[in-house]
């Protein structure tokens, strides 16, 4: 019954694409860090309007083929927004949130030539942590077989090998590794940033510490409502969303060896947050 409301609405959508609105911004990635609760956070100001949907369109990484009608009628419609703008006099913003655009390397090109003038938000945390329960979230949904964490991470180079040349190659395929597998990979967040940063400029990127957005989630929320120029309504109920407890405990010697692993891309990471990774102090 669910799967036939979607396609009942995402037909309804595309119809009517015309008359809806593209985001004025995204919330980019990275994965298992944050996105959902800063998403559901931002959902609940007047003026910043998710999809009709869902959370994730994911479109400019496995759904391009699908073409631009079908992404827009994922979108509330230009005249809703009209009416919210005159309401709480400030310009409203569509926005989604697909954490696999960081990582898939079509994603920003795709992005850039679509949506002139959008900005972005990514979202960092402890990249030992975020492999972690990357790992138990795949195992979860059925997407990873090897239970063992430190066996997958040592799989990874093997499951990667190529990926990015044959995404690019065939640029309608899903590499599934790619897609789920890549538990150090997007913890290389510095490699992604520099990728959005030749494209976009960094002045329409914001990168924010997901330590830190559960720790003081009102300043961070400031500073995402400053970054994207809309008024401020009081703060919205934080809460934190998709938490995942580990399967089975990392051994330290493992952890220490995967914090020294990252120690050279944390510290790339300085000049996009102004200050060391919280994770770092």
């Amino acid at each position: 019954m669910k799967q036939s409301v979607l396609a009942v609405s995402r037909t309804t959508g595309r119809f009517t694409s015309g008359g809806r609105m593209l985001p004025g911004f995204l919330i980019v990635g990275a994965q298992r860090c944050g996105t959902t609760s800063l998403y559901r956070a931002l959902s609940q100001h007047p003026l910043l309007l998710k999809p009709v949907l869902h959370k994730g369109v994911h479109y400019f990484d496995v759904g391009y083929y699908r073409g631009m009608r079908w992404y827009q009628g994922h979108f509330p419609t230009r005249v809703g927004a009209a009416l919210l703008t005159r309401k709480h006099q400030g310009r409203s913003l569509a926005f989604e949130s697909s954490p696999y655009y960081l990582f898939h390397p079509l994603a920003a090109e795709r992005i850039a030539a679509d949506l002139p003038g959008v900005k972005l938000i990514a979202l960092v945390r402890d990249p030992v942590e975020r492999a972690c329960s990357a790992h138990a979230h795949e195992l979860a949904r059925g997407f990873e077989t090897e239970s063992n964490f430190e066996y997958a991470v040592e799989l990874e180079g093997r499951r990667l090998a190529g990926a990015e040349d044959a995404l690019r190659t065939h640029p309608e395929a899903v590499h599934h590794s790619h897609r789920h597998h890549a538990y150090l990979a997007r913890g290389r967040y510095a490699e992604q940033l520099d990728r959005l940063e030749a494209l976009f400029g960094r002045e329409r990127i914001l990168v924010l510490d997901s330590h830190r957005f559960f720790a003081e989630p009102e300043r961070v929320y400031d500073r995402v409502l400053e970054f994207l120029g809309v008024p401020h309504y009081g703060y919205p109920v934080f809460e934190r969303h998709n938490g995942r407890p580990l399967p089975k405990p990392v051994p330290l010697s493992l952890r220490a060896a995967l914090s020294d692993h990252f120690e050279v891309y944390d510290q790339q990471l300085v000049p996009w947050l102004g200050a060391d990774p919280s994770w770092r102090r």
